[in-house]
């Protein structure tokens, strides 16, 4: 048995301490409920779906979240504050508690295509602060992003959230372990799901410098085995600060990446 094997023994996966998030995107019930039927099916080691908002496509995050209880008890839909009033009564509640859900990713949400955002609409950590102030049976987590803006004024953005009410985070995708130990050791003792996205092609990794500011270390290399080997470690990292994993995997085949990640744990 090699050593990621024994780093990934199915009894550390199955630690229920720690929780192994899948992110998926929402296009359609039909490709909702054909990726969860595969995913329930060949990745037991996942057990907690979190779905991402995104207004361009016809399934919403609350509905998608829905379909996936069915599947996942743990399933977790992404809320845009901008799309609420914040002098007005959250309008998800009813859908939520139908549907059992109570964990909400609580994010501004990207602006439209013109750049103008919704008028009165709340801001995150005054949907956060709401929502533990009228509805405090709901689990709300926010986002950390590493790469947004300088380490300290991210720290401050994160303590504001938190004074908010946030129970915990979903972080962006980190490719850097070092960067990863900085953050855990500055939020120590929060309940965080880091994050994890293969990135496979030049042009892909020119999107997310571009896009998200990433800062991809000397080491980095745009191929599955360099992202393969990454998610393993960040499995292990997540395990040992007792904290938990999730994988957004865009643009990449979900099965031969899962199939690499959970493939030399013993079963």
């Amino acid at each position: 048995m090699n050593y990621y094997a024994v780093l990934l023994r199915i009894e550390a996966l199955g630690d229920e301490k720690l929780r192994v998030s899948l992110e998926l995107v929402p296009r359609n019930a039909d490709e909702l409920s054909a990726e969860l039927r595969l995913v329930k099916n060949r990745f037991p080691s996942i057990n907690t779906i979190n779905l991402p908002d995104l207004a361009r496509f016809e399934l919403r995050s609350w509905e998608a979240a829905g379909l996936s209880k069915a599947s996942y008890g743990a399933s977790i839909p992404h809320i845009r504050a901008m799309d609420f009033k914040a002098d007005e009564p959250f309008a998800l509640i009813d859908v939520l508690d139908r549907h059992a859900i109570t964990e909400v990713l609580v994010v501004t949400g990207d602006a439209p295509g013109d750049g103008r955002l919704p008028a009165g609409g709340a801001t995150c950590t005054g949907l956060i602060a709401k929502l533990k102030r009228e509805h405090p049976q709901l689990k709300v987590y926010a986002a950390i992003d590493p790469y947004r803006d300088s380490m300290r004024g991210e720290y401050e953005y994160v303590r504001r959230k938190i004074d908010a009410g946030a129970d915990g985070f979903f972080t962006q995708p980190f490719f850097d372990s070092r960067l990863m130990e900085l953050y855990a050791d500055m939020l120590e003792g929060t309940d965080i799901f880091w994050g994890v996205a293969p990135v496979v092609t030049d042009k892909s990794r020119g999107y997310w410098e571009k896009r998200n500011r990433v800062v991809f270390p000397n080491h980095f290399e745009p191929t599955l085995a360099w992202n393969l080997d990454f998610s393993r470690q960040a499995i292990e990292f997540a395990r040992q600060r007792k904290g938990h994993i999730y994988f957004m995997p865009i643009k990449v085949d979900l099965t031969a990446y899962l199939e690499g990640v959970f493939n030399e744990v013993t079963v």
